[in-house]
């Protein structure tokens, strides 16, 4: 896994130097116009480490060398399965839970929302013949790391409870089965930083230290407890380096994308003991039961 303490072992410590090591994606504005929770927490040591050239030049090679021996594990992997006759039976999904910031916004490690930490590969290899209609091509429609599980009961034609899972079938994207227009226009992300050193720089109780991310394909916004929000036009600003979390300009865009989140967070599945079926058999049915209540 290429995560801390950064060490790779023979032959991969060696594969990569800093010449490798591509310029952080950061800027002195970022600095002189910092959010109060993202400059919190480029006080951490991570962040404090990865603002330096000379961190980022002996990390960031270990940290490519630690994704090369993963690549080669992958690889012995997929040929036992293809040595056993299981490829053409196997769903495979290749991902991540989080990015890296590296040193890219002044930050080290993975909490915050920008691109580096957020937008990570998905690749997934499915068997069934007809998923051909997308094989070997890629997809920038929205998908969230909650469709993994209701993708993989899909495939195996097992119930997948809607009533329970957040998440998204990716089968019908796989196999043509939904049109772009049919999918979602936006993911969601949330962050709850109650055991991290941010919280005691900002002096929050343990309950305010949570902050929720909505992106569509143009737009970014983050809600923080206690703070201004972050907006980010992807399409101008791919990069994120100007926060238009203030800007008046983009008053309505905030307001738009706030009650986007807004609405997710009231309409997220927290009725998970019984369908929205046996929901509304139940309904008013206790006097078919025999109880009898509120009649005198």
């Amino acid at each position: 896994i290429a995560d801390w303490p950064y060490i790779a072992p023979n032959p991969y410590r060696d594969m990569f130097g800093p010449n490798q090591v591509l310029p952080a994606n950061r800027s002195e504005t970022e600095l002189s116009a910092s959010h109060p929770v993202v400059n919190a927490f480029r006080q951490h040591p991570e962040g404090q480490s990865f603002q330096r050239e000379d961190v980022r030049h002996r990390v960031i090679p270990a940290y490519m060398a630690l994704i090369k021996q993963i690549d080669d594990h992958i690889g012995r992997l997929m040929q036992v399965l293809q040595a056993q006759g299981r490829l053409e039976d196997t769903l495979i999904v290749l991902t991540s839970d989080h990015g890296d910031y590296l040193g890219d916004h002044w930050l080290g490690e993975k909490e915050l929302f920008h691109e580096a930490s957020a937008r990570i590969p998905m690749i997934v290899a499915d068997p069934d013949a007809s998923a051909d209609v997308s094989r070997g091509t890629t997809d920038d429609r929205l998908v969230e790391a909650i469709d993994i599980l209701p993708t993989c009961l899909d495939a195996l034609r097992a119930d997948v409870h809607p009533h329970r899972l957040e998440g998204r079938s990716l089968l019908p994207l796989l196999r043509g089965w939904e049109s772009a227009s049919a999918w979602r226009e936006a993911a969601f992300s949330e962050l709850d930083y109650t055991f991290r050193q941010a919280r005691q720089t900002l002096g929050l109780n343990p309950y305010d230290a949570r902050a929720f991310m909505v992106r569509t394909t143009d737009w970014k916004y983050i809600h923080y407890e206690g703070f201004q929000p972050q907006l980010f036009d992807l399409k101008a600003d791919p990069h994120e380096l100007r926060d238009l979390g203030l800007s008046p300009e983009h008053v309505h865009i905030r307001a738009d994308l706030h009650e986007c989140l807004f609405t997710w967070l009231r309409t997220r599945r927290t009725r998970v003991t019984v369908t929205e079926e046996v929901a509304a058999q139940r309904t008013a049915s206790s006097r078919r039961r025999g109880i009898i209540i509120g009649e005198w």
